[in-house]
């Protein structure tokens, strides 16, 4: 978690979710690590497409996606969490200035609106004809396989017309409340991207015939949501190694400006480009253009001159869970 502490931005954070249709969940069953790389790259693209636009954001983003497979019930429910910075490097314009230029930034930094990163309702329909379309070409190329009562979808007719009512339905893209800043993404890093599919305070009770565990219902509006399941113990087992992962495959991946290769480079420029605006703002008297409203997020560091991240908040006397870094000297 160090090396993200020092990815993190003085910004807004937003948590955009993309969830496959249960008819494609299925294939994705019998085809994980095709399907599910299909999940990462259909939803980047998607928010790095959308993003570009001039009428939304006109910026290149960057984001981390961790791949969740399960729902609370240890069910197949294939998602991808997208932890995505509020605003990104401004795209150079084309030559009559209505269109980015590729994917080359201008050194300008965009901010999103205040609450608000993209609207949901375009997301879904772009990531839906990204998906789909990448999914026939796989169908064609032979890199899917298919088992039992899929079996008929090895036809390409029978493949099409499973998927001409997906091309109809709104695929589930929402985005969660923003996060309250840089500290409240790492504490969510920490605790989800090595999650499995049940943790041990979820369980009940076990024994040679049976696993007993709470799980939330989320069909239920109003009222207490979780429940007990009681499970065959070889059903249990079942359920928990549907989530194993193919061999190699991995379940976070960084994109955009924080994509490996570029990520430091770009973060270092991004917060120089803050710290530039910030000490304007400062300067001419301008209230900070940083979306937070915490105070901690505008301070600048006095030793390096970046801009500092509240990484805990603790009361007076009490002792900090986190250790300050050494200076490196004593002057």
């Amino acid at each position: 978690m160090e090396a993200r502490i020092q990815d993190l931005l003085p910004v807004e954070y937003f948590h955009v979710v993309f969830t496959l249709p249960a008819q494609v969940a299925d294939i994705a069953y019998q085809n994980k690590a095709v399907v599910y790389d299909l999940l990462f790259k259909a939803s980047s693209q998607t928010l790095l497409t959308i993003a570009a636009d001039p009428k939304h954001l006109g910026a290149k983003i960057g984001m981390t996606s961790v791949l969740h497979t399960w729902g609370s019930a240890m069910t197949h429910h294939p998602h991808v969490h997208v932890i995505v910075p509020g605003g990104g490097l401004s795209l150079a314009r084309g030559v009559e200035g209505d269109s980015p230029a590729g994917n080359k930034d201008d050194g300008k930094w965009v901010s999103c609106r205040a609450g608000f990163f993209l609207p949901v309702k375009v997301l879904s329909k772009l990531f839906r004809r990204l998906f789909l379309e990448e999914l026939v070409k796989l169908h064609k190329a032979d890199k899917l396989a298919f088992f039992g009562d899929l079996s008929r979808l090895f036809d390409p007719d029978t493949f099409a017309a499973y998927l001409a009512p997906l091309r109809k339905t709104e695929w589930v893209v929402y985005a969660k409340p923003p996060f309250g800043g840089p500290k409240a993404v790492l504490a969510y890093l920490s605790r989800y991207t090595h999650r499995i599919a049940i943790s041990n305070h979820r369980l009940v009770s076990s024994d040679a015939d049976t696993v007993a565990f709470k799980w939330k219902d989320y069909r239920i509006k109003r009222g207490e949501r979780m429940k007990v399941m009681r499970l065959p113990t070889g059903e249990f087992i079942r359920r928990f190694l549907i989530h194993v992962l193919p061999s190699g495959f991995h379940r976070i991946r960084h994109t955009g400006y924080l994509a490996n290769g570029i990520r430091r480079d770009r973060v270092k420029t991004i917060k120089q480009i803050l710290r530039a605006e910030l000490k304007s703002d400062q300067t001419s008297g301008e209230e900070p253009r940083a979306e937070s409203d915490d105070p901690a997020m505008h301070r600048i560091c006095p030793k390096c001159g970046d801009v500092m991240i509240t990484i805990e908040v603790f009361a007076r006397g009490q002792n900090p869970k986190a250790r300050a870094p050494p200076w490196e000297d004593t002057e």
